[in-house]
């Protein structure tokens, strides 16, 4: 009788490791084999991950991390190469996206989603979900699902703020307001209370727009031209005030106090901690 093999996996953590173990677990499902789990948290130090990355190469085993600092993250994939250890970092890429969107960078404060219960874990994640799947007008017809939906011209901060009030548990969609083309029919039947215009000033707003430009290399002159931009601003505070749908000035506010401001104008001074 042929025994078994067995394989290692260490699911390493800065924090208690419960989210890594959970990840890889949840992916064994797909798999028949025999695999054993190692759950190591706790690691701050590089000595603590040459340790284990030496432990993981004795057993030959595969290291899937959540490291949430940037330099345990680095120091993980050099002693990984060192020792010929495949590691598989599941929290970096997320986070540097995540910093993208929300231009902003992320605090690396281990163990933080520990304060969360099951249920607050599952509703934030598929909060996030959500606004990724409804994001710049993607999947309208869903809209009636959505707790918030956010509204404005180009580079009113839609996108960072939607990921924002996800990652604090609200269901939030947002669409763009583009000059000569008709909104969503389905924004007319939504509550007026669920539907928030996003506004900046024409000249924060052109600055906003340049920095865009330069980055992605591109050449329209009507997009951060300043009497377009100031025609786009009007034409999107009229539809706000047709509408009845209630505003929020995002041209000086950081990210957290535009959530806590739309999170008061929800009713609920709490959101979803």
């Amino acid at each position: 009788m042929t025994e078994e093999i067995s394989y290692q996996v260490f699911a390493v953590s800065d924090g208690t490791g419960g989210t890594a173990e959970r990840a890889v677990r949840a992916a064994l499902t797909q798999f028949t084999s025999n695999v054993q789990v190692h759950r190591v948290g706790e690691v701050h130090s590089r000595e603590q991950i040459r340790a284990v990355v030496r432990q993981a190469a004795q057993g030959h085993a595969v290291i899937v991390h959540t490291l949430v600092t940037a330099e345990l993250r680095q120091a993980m994939f050099d002693e990984g190469r060192r020792w010929n250890v495949h590691t598989l970092d599941l929290m970096g890429p997320l986070l540097e996206r995540l910093s993208d969107l929300l231009e902003m960078p992320p605090m690396a404060q281990p163990g933080r989603f520990g304060v969360y219960g099951p249920e607050e874990y599952s509703r934030r994640i598929d909060a996030m979900d959500f606004a990724f799947r409804h994001d710049d007008g993607r999947r309208v017809e869903e809209l009636d699902q959505a707790e918030i939906v956010l509204v404005g011209v180009s580079r009113t901060g839609k996108t960072p703020l939607s990921v924002y009030l996800a990652y604090r548990g609200w269901m939030v969609g947002n669409v763009p307001i583009v000059q000569g083309f008709n909104l969503p029919a389905i924004l007319d039947s939504l509550p007026p209370e669920r539907v928030i215009g996003l506004s900046v000033t024409p000249q924060r707003l052109v600055q906003l727009r340049r920095a865009r430009a330069t980055r992605m290399g591109m050449t329209g002159r009507s997009y951060v031209d300043l009497a377009q931009v100031r025609e786009e601003v009007n034409y999107a505070l009229s539809i706000f005030r047709q509408h009845g749908w209630r505003q929020v000035d995002m041209t000086s506010k950081p990210i957290e106090e535009a959530t806590a401001e739309v999170v008061a104008l929800m009713g609920s001074q709490e959101s979803r901690e």
